[in-house]
Parts: C-alpha cells; sequence; structure tokens
C-alpha cells in the first residue's frame, strides 16, 4: 500500500485552499449556460434568486494523488459489494423487494469523501445523488486560477457530457432488458417543483432531450399501469430516473411505481437492490471492517485501501449505548437510511433528549473524520468554510468531481460564499503556489489570472 504521509501536493493544497482567493467562477458564462442549457430565458437568474447560495465561487484544490486515492476506494468499495459474503452480511437488513437484481448499476452514484492529513476518508456513499447536471455546468464556466499550478477535473462540453448522459441511461435499459432501446425517461420525485434541486430537474430534461430521450418531470402519483405498461398520462414510461427518497419503495403513494418495478415494467435507476447493496448506512459496518472483507475473500490490496479510507461504523445498539454516548464526542451518528444530512448528528453536540431518539431509532456510528477547509474571500474579512468532496460515478467510473462548501454540522445550501464547487486539480508536479496571485494578497470580486 502507498505511504499515506502528507505529500508535497497535499501541502500545496491545504496553503491553495487557506490562501489562493481567486473567484473561479465566471458567472457571466454560467448564467449563459445556464440558460442555454435549457433552454430557458432567465432561468438562471430566478436560479440566482430562489437558490442564492447553490455554487460557490471560488474552487476547491485537490492533490492529483488524493483523487487516484478516491478512485481506488471507489473501485475497493464496487468490488467488495460483489462478494457473497458481503451480501450475505448485508442481507440481515436488506428487505425482499431489494434482494432481486434486475441488472442496473444505478446512474450517477456520490462518493462523498472527507480530505484529513491522513487522506481522503470515505464517509457515505449515496444513489440518486443530486447535483451532477449543476457541477457539470459549473465545471465548465471555471476560469482559468492560478494558470500553470493546477488543472481542472477533465469535465466534458456539453455536447459529450449528453452523449454520456444518453449511453448511461440507454446502458441501464440494456442491462435490464438485454435488447432495444428506451423512448421515454421520467424524472421523479414526490411533489418535484417543491424539491430544493427541481431546477436540476429542469437542467436534467433538457439534457436528456438533447440525447435524444424524451424526458418527462414528474410526481410518482401520477403513474398508472395500463396492461404491461407504466404510463405517464398517455405516455410510456420506459425507465424512471428515481429521485425519491423513499429508497426501497414502501410509502404508499409509490404502490404504483413499486409493482411496476416488481414486475420488470420499467427500469428503476437507481433501484432499490442498489441502494442496499451500496447506500444503506448499515453497509459501511462491513465496508470498515477489514478482518470480514478478507475472510470473504477481498483481495489484500483493495482491503487495505478500504481499512486506510473507510471510518469505523458500527450499529447503535442497546449494549453499545453507554459507551458510545461517554465516547460521543469522537463519534458521528447517522440514520441507517437518512438522506440529505438529516437528522445527522455530531456527537459532541447531541443533547440527552436526541440520544434517547437515536438509541430508539437505527442508526450508525461512525467514527468523526473533519471535513477539510476552504477560506473565502467574502466583503470583509476571509472566512473558513469546510469542504466535502463528491465523485459521481457510474459502474465505477468518475464522470464528474465537485466540491461543497458549507458551515454547520452537515452540507447544506445555505451557507453564505458557500454551495457546490468546482475541483481544481494539483498534478504530480506543480510549481509552488506563488505563481497563484490571489495567495499572495487576498482580491475578492477578482479572478487570480487575467484570461486575456
Amino acid at each position: 500500500m502507498s505511504d499515506l504521509s502528507p505529500s508535497a501536493g497535499s501541502v500545496r493544497a491545504d496553503q491553495l485552499n487557506g490562501g489562493c482567493f481567486c473567484v473561479g467562477v465566471d458567472q457571466t458564462a454560467l448564467a449563459a449556460a445556464l440558460d442555454r442549457e435549457t433552454g430557458i430565458p432567465g432561468f438562471a437568474a430566478d436560479l440566482a434568486e430562489t437558490h442564492p447560495w447553490l455554487f460557490a465561487r471560488s474552487p476547491v484544490f485537490l492533490p492529483a494523488e488524493t483523487l487516484d486515492r478516491m478512485m481506488a476506494v471507489v473501485a475497493a468499495a464496487e468490488t467488495a459489494v460483489m462478494l457473497p459474503g458481503y451480501r450475505e452480511a448485508a442481507a440481515a437488513w436488506t428487505p425482499p423487494l431489494a434482494r432481486r437484481d434486475p441488472g442496473p448499476r444505478g446512474v450517477f452514484m456520490g462518493y462523498d469523501f472527507h480530505v484529513t492529513p491522513s487522506g481522503p476518508k470515505l464517509i457515505e456513499i449515496n444513489t440518486n445523488a443530486g447535483g451532477a447536471f449543476l457541477n457539470a455546468v459549473l465545471a465548465r464556466s471555471q476560469q482559468i486560477c492560478c494558470a500553470g499550478v493546477v488543472a481542472g477535473v477533465e469535465t466534458p462540453g456539453p455536447a459529450a457530457f449528453q452523449q454520456q448522459v444518453g449511453e448511461m441511461f440507454r446502458k441501464e435499459w440494456r442491462l435490464q432488458n438485454g435488447k432495444g432501446t428506451p423512448a421515454t425517461v421520467a424524472i421523479l420525485d414526490d411533489d418535484p417543483q417543491a424539491q430544493p434541486l427541481y431546477p436540476e430537474f429542469r437542467l436534467a430534461q433538457a439534457q436528456l432531450r438533447a440525447a435524444g430521450l424524451e424526458a418527462l418531470v414528474a410526481d410518482p402519483r401520477d403513474l398508472t399501469i395500463v396492461g404491461d405498461a407504466l404510463m405517464l398520462g398517455g405516455v410510456r414510461v420506459d425507465i424512471v430516473y428515481n429521485r425519491l427518497v423513499d429508497f426501497l419503495l414502501e410509502q404508499p403513494t409509490h404502490g404504483v411505481l413499486r409493482q411496476a418495478y416488481e414486475r420488470g415494467l420499467v427500469v428503476v435507476t437507481p433501484n432499490p437492490h442498489i441502494y442496499s447493496r451500496l447506500a444503506d448506512k448499515q453497509n459501511l459496518t462491513l465496508l470498515s471492517d477489514p478482518d470480514s472483507l478478507r475472510s470473504w475473500g477481498l483481495a489484500a490490496e483493495p482491503a487495505a485501501v478500504l481499512a486506510a479510507a473507510v471510518p469505523r461504523t458500527i450499529l447503535v445498539r442497546p449494549e453499545n449505548a453507554a459507551e458510545l454516548w461517554a465516547d460521543r464526542r469522537n463519534w458521528f451518528f447517522k440514520p441507517a437510511r437518512g438522506h440529505a444530512s438529516k437528522a445527522a448528528y455530531r456527537g459532541d453536540k447531541l443533547t440527552r433528549r436526541v440520544w434517547e431518539e437515536i438509541k430508539n431509532a437505527t442508526y450508525v456510528a461512525q467514527t468523526y473524520a473533519a471535513p477539510g477547509e476552504r477560506r473565502i474571500p467574502p466583503a470583509a474579512e476571509p472566512v473558513s468554510l469546510k469542504v466535502d468532496v463528491r465523485l459521481y460515478t457510474y459502474g465505477g467510473r468518475m464522470l464528474l468531481a465537485a466540491a461543497r462548501l458549507y458551515q454547520g454540522q452537515t452540507t447544506n445550501m445555505r451557507t453564505p460564499g458557500g454551495g457546490f464547487a468546482p475541483v481544481l486539480v494539483l498534478p504530480a508536479a506543480v510549481a509552488n503556489i506563488d505563481e497563484c496571485p490571489g495567495a499572495v494578497k487576498p482580491s475578492p470580486g477578482a479572478a487570480c489570472h487575467d484570461r486575456s
């Protein structure tokens, strides 16, 4: 296994994240791209009004070797979850609906990391990870910042991204059906217009249409089954792009979708099986257990990768509750099937009342891994925001990397100056940070480097 001591690249990244005050996002280009790619004039202006802290203006710097380690973690995790021993252990919390594998791999998986001095830590894995379409546009709007020092994570242009998206959804169709091609994708969520990321649904709709697929944004309550077809109004639905947080389709309002999934009438991506295989947070108890992974047949190298990257995670049980409460400052508590950081708590912030709720629910306790930091230039003094890095993947391959800047216990889109941020990579051999003018003296409102 490679040395996990801080590299020169890590030191340079820390210096840039702490002292480069470049404004790396071309706001004019971003607004124009959002309007153009949705085909909705004024889309960006409306988005800025309703979601003022959706996009950060400063990029996050990441060493190339750290990104490589993250991808090694993704590969190791996706290998581990296919082991019969792992799947047998996970069956303890996998309901019958999720045990059948219909074939699809799950579009836009999200692997979330905190970057620590000892390397990247995998905090959680998410199905239906939000933000991919927004971040693709954001990444293409990144200005040249600290030229000669960093490079953006390779991001395909609009046409290439549309092609990737189209191919991904068509592959999901083939993995379940073997042949043929889909015509219509339904982007589903409860009351979609009320969702915080509804603007992304509109962007996804436009991108899917540009890729040659009809796309509709809908509420699952509007679905019906006619014969052997799942219908939305008078349109047959071939693929459901599932943005629901009812991951196992247990709510009565999702009964039609559940029936269509059980009968194989539609491709659901991501689906309950993928969620139960990868994203149920109880699975982190298995991925953070190297002895069990090796006993199930995981090779030494991927087992070592997971041992270094996945914080120890255990189920909260009556027999360990007293010990966890006494040592709570060293743990982070998450509901096993939670989402969007809801009801997740850092141990040192817990009250007795909340702890009683945790003990009576299904929770995991994860060894606390502090997030990284990015200093940004506000109107006055620079402030430090917390950082996590998300890799959007499909079938173990990275589609896109993005960061989120925030304040508070958990990620949110309510922090002034925060939101989604582009990721800039420090190559293995780079010049020193003095080449970043923004690292010398804060210059709020101006880019580090003049593109002209």
